[in-house]
């Protein structure tokens, strides 16, 4: 280890007031567990310190954090002021990344779904994969005479809530009758559902002429085919970053409201219409084991921006980090 580096590691340390031997305990969204996974290590291997996160889905992390069972709980549900203030928990954005429709039908490398097929197959209204909701958006391809197995989260999923509200923002039928959940008793008769968005990949992979709805990063680790999808101005959206970018920068995230926030069907003609921020949970009693917490994801958006990206997750802006690390200051947890 050189002396420079030694120097930048006390530097980091002493400003954390972190020891080398210190674990920092965190669970939750499985959602944004590849990029936090990532960060972990490298946080690690710059500085010593260890960040433990365990995906359990957002429903558990949220439960870990109010019986302050962890350091700090990640949520894809973001909760609203009046409940972090019922439970003495501070939240901030911690990455935004993007919920694709994932798919294994033999042959099939370009399906395209609309906003209707989307709601459809998700009622448990198509059964057959030549269903004219899907077929009209492929016109010039040959789509199979197959049932249609639907592919869900089967545990309480900040990526289900996030999910259900896209689809209660694109259908009033599906807003009345279901809403936005976080777990959801689906309708229809083939549909299965994994626990994590491991478990969704997986399910995915093994059933054939299957379709869910999946984290653009384990759709991509996986090598899962994902679907184009449309977006609110009708246009035919890729899942890739620059789409992710453009559907991002329609979020607002205030401080002053705990950047309460849920990004779903953004206009915008290159918008991917299904993003969602992913959320970080303190308890506001422990300043200064959050004070430990802050630092690692302070040295992540300073630090961890190609990893994000390279795993399809769309870094927060300096004009937002800054506003986090106002909010931390405020709180006293900076």
């Amino acid at each position: 280890m050189t002396q420079a580096i030694k120097l930048t590691l006390a530097a980091t340390l002493l400003a954390s007031g972190l020891s080398a031997n210190d674990v920092i305990k965190g669970s939750g969204a499985s959602f944004p567990y590849s990029v936090y996974q990532k960060w972990t290590k490298a946080y690690n291997k710059a500085t010593g310190i260890k960040v433990d996160y365990i995906k359990k889905g957002s429903s558990k992390g949220i439960k870990d954090a109010v019986a302050r069972q962890v350091d700090f709980a990640g949520t894809d549900k973001p909760l609203s002021p009046k409940t972090l203030k019922k439970h003495k928990l501070y939240q901030f954005p911690g990455v935004v990344g993007a919920i694709t429709m994932g798919y294994n039908v033999p042959g099939i490398t370009n399906l395209q779904l609309s906003r209707s097929a989307i709601v459809a197959i998700s009622s448990g209204k198509v059964k057959y994969w030549d269903d004219k909701v899907i077929a009209a958006a492929n016109k010039g391809t040959v789509l199979p005479h197959k049932k249609l197995t639907f592919v869900h989260r089967a545990d309480g999923s900040g990526t289900t809530f996030n999910y259900t509200y896209y689809l209660s923002k694109v259908s009033k039928d599906w807003r009345k009758t279901y809403g936005a959940k976080k777990s959801l008793n689906w309708p229809g008769k083939q549909h299965i559902g994994g626990n994590t968005n491991s478990g969704v990949a997986a399910l995915i992979k093994q059933t054939p002429f299957s379709v869910g709805y999946i984290d653009y990063a384990d759709a991509k680790n996986n090598n899962i085919i994902m679907a184009t999808v449309e977006n609110k101005d009708g246009n035919y959206i890729k899942p890739e970053l620059k789409a992710f970018q453009a559907a991002a920068a329609k979020a607002n995230l205030d401080p002053k409201k705990d950047f309460y926030s849920i990004i779903a069907d953004p206009a915008g003609a290159d918008s991917y219409p299904m993003v969602a921020a992913t959320f970080i949970l303190v308890p506001a009693e422990k300043p200064e084991m959050n004070k430990k917490v802050t630092a690692f994801f302070d040295w992540s958006y300073k630090n961890g921006q190609d990893i994000a990206k390279s795993l399809g997750f769309v870094p927060l802006p300096d004009t937002l980090t800054n506003k986090i690390r106002a909010y931390w200051a405020e709180k006293g947890i900076k």
